[in-house]
């Protein structure tokens, strides 16, 4: 599918490399004009420049170094992206980390601190800053990023996950605080990638993250995890119109048939499908714990 971005703008956070400089890619060809933020000042001005090239020379790309946890930061972004573009339609919140790998009673409690602050604050405090802007130009799009930690535990990385559970259940909450403004809040699971976190979990070594998902990682390494293309594939739908009143969701780049969702709108805002939600006994098919 071919989705049209033209005369929108967004920002994309931790678009310096990895998912975040493929979905910044897509939007680019798609029309977008892009803010791109990263810690990395020097890989973020060469994903600018990679961009600006993919633009045909263009000045849709701006690049604002920014550390998503610091409120001064974020400010500085979103007045950016206003100040060139003069709208904000689309937030990518895409920064992440693993942090501290180990048991938690073993791992350090500042770099604990630091992946909720970076996962879930960051991404807390962009939508703070982005909202208004939405809201006065009547609408807009929100998307953030989850991993496996959202659905699966993930012992040895506890920030990781509880984060990314944590985000999930934000965006699924500011959709409905957002609905009537017309601002669809999605959460995307890009699959398992072979990004510098897979990097991270490959040098901290079985000791650290656990034997099973230690082996998990060498396979994924192998086999080429999902590839960066599905999950900007997802992000360019949920930026555009196509998309349009699917809010609340948690996506899989990978499983869903997310193509077919505007089909069955009225199924999607009227169940919890592609929720985070709890299992009961008998959501197994198990006859007791039921009344």
């Amino acid at each position: 599918m071919t989705y049209d971005l033209t005369g929108r703008s967004a920002i994309i956070t931790g678009a310096s490399q990895g998912l975040g400089l493929a979905i910044a890619r897509a939007y680019v060809t798609a029309g977008a004009a892009v803010v791109i933020c990263a810690r990395d000042a020097t890989a973020l001005a060469q994903a600018q420049q990679e961009l600006v090239e993919l633009a045909g020379g263009e000045s849709r790309v701006v690049a604002e170094s920014a550390d998503v946890a610091n409120e001064a930061d974020v400010d500085k972004v979103v007045k950016a992206a206003f100040t060139a573009f003069g709208r904000i339609d689309v937030l990518v919140n895409n920064a992440g980390i693993y942090g501290p790998m180990g048991s938690i009673d073993e791992v350090d409690w500042t770099a604990w601190v630091r992946a909720i602050e970076i996962n879930l604050l960051g991404s807390v405090l962009f939508c703070r800053a982005v909202v208004p802007y939405m809201r006065r130009q009547g609408g807009g799009k929100i998307i953030q990023l989850s991993g496996g930690g959202a659905t699966n535990p993930l012992p040895r990385i506890s920030a990781y996950a509880a984060s990314k559970a944590a985000v999930v259940r934000f965006a699924e909450t500011l959709a409905e605080e957002l609905r009537e403004d017309h601002i669809d809040v999605n959460s995307i699971a890009p699959g398992a990638l072979n990004t510098r976190l897979l990097d991270e979990v490959l040098a901290a070594g079985p000791e650290r993250v656990g034997a099973s998902f230690y082996e998990r990682s060498i396979k994924q390494k192998e086999g080429g995890g999902a590839g960066l293309e599905r999950g900007a594939e997802l992000a360019l739908f949920l930026a555009s119109a196509a998309s349009d009143g699917i809010t609340g969701k948690l996506v899989s780049a990978v499983w869903d048939p997310y193509v077919e969702f505007p089909e069955h709108l009225d199924d999607l805002n009227s169940m919890d499908i592609y929720t985070l939600r709890r299992i009961v006994p008998g959501d197994r098919g198990l006859k007791w714990g039921v009344e």
